[in-house]
């Protein structure tokens, strides 16, 4: 047909609306217009809120995906050491981790919004004792020949032993203790970290081949020049094993006035059978409440003896209580005063819970004001009020002072480094400065992580402890540094999959293959986009109606009551079954991941969306969409309860 003159005569441009629209109009009927698609499915991998949570990035989806059968392990591989392999990629410890962690990605999870979180630390704790009963061991990457010090054995030190390791650069460790473990070992009591249980996944690290040296003080047996002079890249994982005393008037100096670390330590070591009869900690955060439980475990014994003394074992490594004054012990009175109220304080809410049923006496909202001493320069109370809090600042509430007696006061406000013989490295403040990459500021080949830039959780120094080995990599290696990813974590990655799988994408010839699309291309995979570097999904991006009301499977827990925790030693967290694993782990949502329910198959009225071909399919990769059927109706990413499926083509 011919075009019309006026249409000829028609000067073209590129714009969409004619003079004087000034308002978008309706699209809806353009886009459900017959069998014409417009908007279409396209497959969103983001990242869920409790790996976004997790300091030290674990995969949690992942292994919760193989826990519950969903992600298929390669050949040769058992299920078991399948999630051993994917948890521990970012956290060698994940029989620790699963008992001590405070667990943020919990608190995350978005099946609160449902009716309760997963129980993640109960799963890791699973993976990490069968592990251990299993043996299973981690292999060392080939060869570099580059040569690594850290300097501290704590987690994050031996984090990062590990990851250099898994790399292939030599590792030599330095730490001043006997014992490696840092604050898993000498700040946490044994019936929360079983020492047997520590000592395994310890010493799976150091078969990777790392050298140990240990009792060996870098600062006073070796210099910090000597160290570096030695290696071709530094990392201090010092940590922060020196408490800070209570900045109130007749702290300093007064003998029975003692730092939580230095308390747990000497405990842990079993220097200190017995403690005093009347303890007050000054807290609020985890290991405060470490100090009081050890406190009510130990309990007190008539002191008509100087040196039994619990201060003179704390102040004194090489003095030791005799183990026969245990058999008279009493229980002891112990309080824990804290600035924050009960429902705002550091530790986690099942440890204060724990502790109150063990007999400690918790005053929440109370400032410490003043030590009172005696005549022979001892304390004898402690001097208090309510308080407010301004942000971080008491705020004292006029007529409420009071005073609390004691025998033993315990601060556990906060530690920080012993930088002694290490001055230059020194931010004024007990700790070493750090930028993003963990590199020291101004010291090329000297790296940071852990406590000693800022005391925080294990996982917070074991994720440091990664990046940094990342860094230490790139620098050995004269790499310069990438940008980190927004979202920070160990990522599912879809390629890898299909490796595993043996389903790698064709290759790509530009020469002679089409560039104008990959609908039917096999050098791509269409369709699906990877934001998990960039985004966290959120639970209203879920159909959380596919989602029945399940309770979490709850570990069994042996909580001693006051009567019954004097020499309560053994560990309260009791593991779970395999059955009580698998049930746990299908109560995860697999947010931001597709976890093959059918809902887009089924729903869709076109039969557009469509499974993939079983010896093509693999985890990611289990849906499809023909877009010749497609209407662009949205039902499938309505139905879609993890957020996988947007209506994102054709934008």
């Amino acid at each position: 047909m011919a075009t019309p003159t006026e249409e000829m005569n028609t000067k073209l441009n590129f714009r969409r609306y004619e003079e004087g629209d000034t308002e978008w109009g309706d699209w809806s009927e353009k886009i459900f217009r017959e069998d014409t698609s417009y908007k279409c499915p396209t497959y969103i991998h983001k990242t869920p809120p409790c790996q976004g949570s997790c300091p030290s990035g674990e995969d949690i989806r992942g292994w919760l995906a193989i826990g519950r059968g969903q992600e298929k392990p390669p050949e040769g591989v058992d299920r078991d050491e399948y999630m051993f392999r994917r948890s521990t990629d970012a956290n060698p410890f994940p029989s620790m981790m699963g008992r001590v962690c405070p667990a943020p990605c919990q608190d995350g999870c978005n099946r609160n919004d449902v009716e309760d979180y997963v129980g993640i630390n109960a799963v890791e704790m699973y993976i990490g004792d069968t592990a251990i009963a299993n043996d299973y061991r981690f292999t060392a990457g080939p060869d570099t020949g580059k040569k690594v010090a850290v300097i501290g054995g704590g987690p994050a030190g031996m984090a990062a032993a590990y990851q250099l390791r898994r790399k292939g650069h030599a590792v030599t460790l330095y730490d001043e203790n006997e014992g490696l473990g840092g604050m898993m070992r000498y700040g946490i009591p044994g019936y929360r970290i079983p020492r047997d249980k520590l000592d395994h996944e310890l010493q799976r690290i150091v078969d990777m081949g790392v050298e140990l040296r240990m009792k060996t003080r870098v600062g006073r047996d070796v210099t910090a020049e000597e160290v570096e002079k030695e290696h071709d890249a530094v990392l201090w994982a010092l940590g922060c094993g020196k408490g800070r005393g209570l900045p109130v008037p007749g702290w300093e100096g007064t003998p029975n006035c003692v730092a939580g670390v230095a308390f747990l330590k000497a405990f842990n070591e079993g220097r200190m059978k017995v403690t005093a009869d009347k303890v007050i900690c000054v807290g609020g955060g985890d290991t405060s409440i470490d100090v009081v439980s050890v406190a009510r475990r130990l309990g007190h014994v008539k002191q008509t003896n100087p040196t039994d003394r619990p201060e003179l074992v704390v102040h004194d490594g090489y003095v030791a209580h005799d183990a026969a004054v245990t058999a008279a012990a009493q229980g002891s009175d112990v309080t824990l005063t804290s600035l924050f109220r009960k429902h705002e304080m550091m530790a986690a809410e099942h440890e204060v819970s724990d502790a109150t049923t063990e007999g400690v006496t918790i005053l929440d909202g109370v400032m410490p004001l003043e030590v009172i001493k005696g005549e022979d320069g001892r304390a004898t109370a402690l001097r208090v009020c309510d308080c407010t809090m301004d942000g971080m600042k008491p705020i004292p509430v006029e007529g409420t002072e009071r005073v609390l007696e004691a025998d033993l006061i315990v601060a556990a406000i906060g530690q920080g480094g012993d930088m002694s013989g290490l001055e230059p490295l020194d931010n004024g403040r007990g700790l070493i400065d750090s930028d993003k990459f963990y590199q020291v500021p101004g010291k090329p080949g000297n790296f940071v992580a852990g406590d000693i830039v800022r005391p925080h959780l294990l996982t917070t120094a074991i994720g440091q402890a990664s990046i940094a080995a990342d860094s230490i990599d790139h620098y050995l290696n004269h790499q310069e540094l990438a940008k980190r990813p927004k979202v920070d974590v160990h990522h599912f990655d879809l390629l890898n999959k299909l490796h595993e799988a043996g389903l790698d994408p064709e290759g790509f010839d530009s020469k002679e293959d089409d560039l104008r699309g990959t609908d039917s291309a096999k050098f791509a995979v269409h369709n699906f986009e990877d934001r998990s570097e960039q985004e966290v999904i959120p639970s209203s991006d879920l159909f959380l109606g596919h989602f029945s009301f399940t309770p979490r499977n709850k570990r069994a827990e042996e909580v001693p009551s006051a009567e019954e925790v004097l020499g309560h030693f053994h560990e309260r967290l009791q593991p779970f079954s395999e059955e009580q694993m698998v049930s746990e782990t299908k109560r995860c949502m697999s947010c931001g991941m597709c976890f093959e329910c059918d809902n887009c198959v089924i729903f869709c009225p076109q039969d557009a969306v469509f499974r993939v071909k079983k010896n093509t399919s693999t985890t990611g990769r289990y849906v499809d969409t023909d877009y010749n059927k497609c209407i662009g109706c949205h039902i499938c990413s309505d139905v879609c309860p993890t957020g996988y499926i947007q209506m994102g083509l054709g934008e």
